[in-house]
C-alpha cells in the first residue's frame, strides 16, 4: 500500500488563526524551528467527535513553549477552539490531532529572541499506531543504544521536537532488526520508555512504571494509572533497573498514539499479554468511547 505524503493531501490546516489549504501550508526553509529545533508539539486523538483530554494537551503545549523560552500567542481556550474547528473543517469525527508551535524566520542563529512564534494545527485519520494486528498480539521492542538524557542536559519536561531525534534513531535501528519499536533506558541505565510511549510492567500482580524524571509524564500514562487504581490494582512508580524487565509477567505501552498496546518481547525477554493488560486495554477503549 503506497503511503500518501503529508505535504500532498486534501484538507485544511489551521495556521496562525486562519485556515489554509493543506498543500499551501508551508514554512520558509530558514525558519528557526527547522534549524535549531525551537518547536513544541502535541499528539491528540478525537473519538466520536470529542478530543480526549484536550485541555490537558493544550496546557502541556503552552507549558512546553515556556520551558523552551517562548510564549505561545494564543490562550488555552483559543487553542482548544481551534483544535475542534479543525476537526470540523475537515469533516472528521475520529482523528489524530497535531498542534505545533515554532519559532519563525525573523532571526537566524542560536539567539532567537526576535522571532515570531507560529502555531499550526493539522488533523488526519490515523488508526492503531502499530497496526490492529500488532496491537492485539503484542509488539516486539529492541533495546535502544541511545539513552534519555539527564534533565540538567535537556528540557526533558517539555514535548519538544529536538527530544525526538534519538527516538527516531532508535526506532529506525529497531525496525532494521525486525522489531516494531525500541525500549530506551535513561542516562543511568535504568528503564525509561519506548520511543513515543510510556512503559508499564506487571510484577506479582502489581502495575509498575518508571518514575518520569527525564521523560514525559504522559497524559495517557496518568489516565492508565487512574484506571488501574479504579480496578483496585496497586500502582507503583519507581526506578526500574534494566535487569528487572526479565522478571515481569506482562508489559504494555501507553500513549496517545499507541493507546494501550501489549508487548510480547523486549530484547531477549518474552511476555504473554495477560489479564491485567487486557483489562486496562478494554477500560481505556471504553473510556475514550472506542467500544
Amino acid at each position: 500500500m503506497a503511503l500518501v505524503p503529508f505535504d500532498d493531501r486534501d484538507g485544511w490546516i489551521w495556521w496562525n488563526g486562519e485556515f489554509r489549504p493543506w498543500r499551501d501550508s508551508k514554512l520558509h526553509v530558514l525558519s528557526h524551528g527547522l534549524h535549531y529545533a525551537s518547536a513544541v508539539f502535541e499528539g491528540e486523538r478525537c473519538y466520536a467527535g470529542e478530543i480526549f483530554k484536550l485541555r490537558a494537551h493544550t496546557e502541556r503545549l503552552i507549558n512546553s513553549g515556556r520551558i523552551l523560552g517562548f510564549e505561545i500567542p494564543y490562550t488555552a481556550d483559543e487553542i482548544d477552539a481551534a483544535c475542534n474547528a479543525t476537526i470540523a473543517k475537515n469533516g472528521l469525527t475520529d482523528a489524530y490531532i497535531r498542534p505545533i508551535a515554532w519559532r519563525g524566520a525573523e532571526e537566524m542563529g542560536v539567539a532567537a529572541k526576535s522571532t515570531k512564534v507560529h502555531v499550526a494545527i493539522a488533523v488526519w485519520e490515523w488508526g492503531a499506531y502499530f497496526g490492529v494486528e500488532q496491537r492485539m498480539k503484542g509488539v516486539h521492542l529492541a533495546m535502544a543504544k541511545w539513552r534519555r538524557p539527564h534533565p540538567e542536559t535537556a528540557p526533558t519536561a517539555s514535548k519538544a521536537a529536538g527530544l525526538y531525534m534519538i527516538g527516531t534513531l532508535s526506532k529506525h535501528a529497531a525496525m532494521d532488526e525486525g522489531a516494531d519499536d525500541a525500549m530506551m533506558l535513561d542516562w543511568k541505565g535504568d528503564v525509561a520508555e519506548a520511543t513515543g510511549a510510556n512503559a508499564f510492567f506487571v510484577f506479582g500482580g502489581e502495575v509498575h512504571t518508571p518514575t518520569p524524571t527525564c521523560f514525559l509524564d504522559g497524559i495517557t500514562r496518568r489516565t492508565v494509572m487512574d484506571l488501574a487504581r479504579k480496578r483496585q490494582m496497586k500502582v507503583v512508580e519507581r526506578v526500574i533497573a534494566a535487569d528487572e524487565m526479565a522478571k515481569a509477567s506482562e508489559v504494555f505501552l501507553a500513549g496517545t498514539a499507541a493507546e494501550v498496546t501489549p508487548v510480547r518481547r523486549i530484547g531477549d525477554n518474552t511476555y504473554t499479554p495477560g489479564q491485567i493488560t487486557e483489562t486496562l486495554m478494554k477500560d481505556y477503549d471504553a473510556l475514550v468511547n472506542r467500544r
